[in-house]
């Protein structure tokens, strides 16, 4: 492509001899792409409603239908060959964006002290959700053949838990800051610290790790405790005062700009710094955010740019990744033993862990059925695997399609899961408002 600089010093983009013949030009090309994304999600969430179902639950199917399975989107005819590696790592971009902002969203609309008092849960239910799930990995790998080693690192990919379809379906049901919606966050965090230390140990003491052993894993640990104590410090004492004083800047969009930086730093400081993972930052930052006098002016400035595009892209992009087609023969009995393990062993070991600590059948149900899906999450961890040479592309088929049902069963048993139940989300924003001007 080039780049030109007119007379009046404007930016132009003008598209090389031979992608002006064959067709349009990748950014072209791309604007249509999403635009088509953006439409079949935000069409197939509204049939979804009209079913009595989630909008999730219709945007993910959505992403199937348009991925390789079915319409193959990115082999449609207006987009050629070499661009569409371009296409497809911009959309992945902003999926990924999608899910930190989603977290972020989360986050808002949780209680840290709320939080706190479910805490015992959320261990509880981390540690038996981390637990079961390996055990039923590993049953059902080593009868296909696959080693002790390669059928625990299974179990270690059904152990990861992304609850970013469970905290947008929880929301759209209004029980997020119920009592099992809390407690399903904080135990999904400290699952996902859980199993990136269980991670971490099995790539230092059997995998493709650098061999530290020991002295690795005390690193991992340390990292990830300093991430959180340093992140949970300047959350509580620097957050309120900066924001306070960024407000009073003539700085258009002030707050929300600056909020967009800071979800955006602490992300990536998580992962690369931190060890765990991003949307891990992300949800940090909401929940204190949450405790600021500008929650709910960020709840109405992040809605709207997070749901009408970042969102959607990122539940169609898991359906793009499902090739159905790839699985075949006696893969096809794996993947769905695959599946059934990772359904199950969630609903039992975190439903387990919140029974054994004062919750009810019905809510500790909920919670299990809450930590189900998997996610980016369980793709990280697979992809991992795959990088160090430890998994097949069998298996990785399998873990893909894995994810995709039970994301896909997720919004589906929650609904199922929350029948009848009164909503608490709304009317929560207008009382809270209420209080704050009273207090003032």
């Amino acid at each position: 492509m080039n780049l030109v600089i007119s007379p009046v010093g404007k930016l132009l983009y003008t598209p090389t001899a031979a992608a002006a013949s064959e067709g349009m030009s990748p950014v072209l090309q791309f604007l249509l792409v999403l635009a088509l994304v953006i439409f079949a999600a935000k069409a197939a969430g509204y049939l979804s409603t009209r079913f009595g179902q989630p909008a999730v639950l219709g945007e993910l199917l959505a992403g199937v239908i348009l991925g390789p399975s079915l319409i193959n989107l990115y082999n449609l005819g207006f987009i050629q060959p070499e661009n569409r590696p371009y296409l497809e790592n911009t959309i992945k971009i902003i999926a990924e964006l999608g899910v930190i902002f989603l977290m972020f969203m989360a986050g808002l609309e949780t209680n840290l002290s709320e939080m706190f008092k479910v805490g015992r849960v959320a261990v509880f239910s981390g540690i038996s959700g981390v637990i079961f799930p390996i055990a039923f990995g590993i049953l059902v790998a080593m009868p296909f053949g696959y080693t002790f080693e390669k059928s625990l690192f299974i179990g270690i990919i059904l152990a990861a838990t992304s609850v970013s379809i469970s905290a947008q379906t929880m929301l759209e049901l209004g029980v997020l800051r119920k009592r099992e919606g809390v407690a399903l966050l904080g135990a999904a965090v400290f699952d996902d610290v859980l199993v990136v230390l269980v991670l971490s140990f099995y790539l230092a003491m059997v995998g493709g790790g650098s061999g530290g052993g020991a002295l690795e894993i005390i690193a991992v640990i340390l990292k990830m405790a300093a991430f959180f104590l340093v992140t949970a410090l300047l959350g509580l004492k620097v957050l309120p005062w900066a924001l306070s004083r960024v407000k009073k800047l003539p700085i258009s969009e002030n707050i929300t700009a600056t909020m967009v930086v800071l979800v955006l730093l602490t992300a990536w400081a998580a992962e690369y710094l931190g060890g765990v993972a991003l949307i891990v930052g992300a949800f940090m930052v909401g929940v204190l955010a949450a405790r600021t006098r500008f929650r709910h002016e960020l709840e109405e400035k992040f809605r709207t740019i997070i749901y009408a595009l970042l969102v959607p892209v990122f539940f169609v992009s898991i359906g793009l990744l499902v090739n159905l087609g790839s699985i075949n023969g006696e893969a096809w009995f794996f993947a769905g033993l695959v599946c059934v393990a990772a359904i199950v062993s969630k609903i039992i070991g975190c439903g387990l862990g919140a029974r054994l600590t004062g919750f009810n059948n019905l809510s500790s149900l909920r919670l299990g059925v809450g930590m189900v899906s998997r996610g980016e999450v369980g793709l990280i961890v697979a992809s991992v695997g795959i990088s160090e040479g430890i998994l097949n592309q069998q298996v990785y088929a399998a873990t893909v399609l894995m994810v995709l049902v039970t994301t896909l069963f997720t919004p589906f048993a929650l609904k199922l899961a929350f029948r009848g139940e009164k909503r608490t989300d709304a009317g929560i924003k207008a009382a809270e408002q209420v209080e704050v001007s009273g207090a003032n």
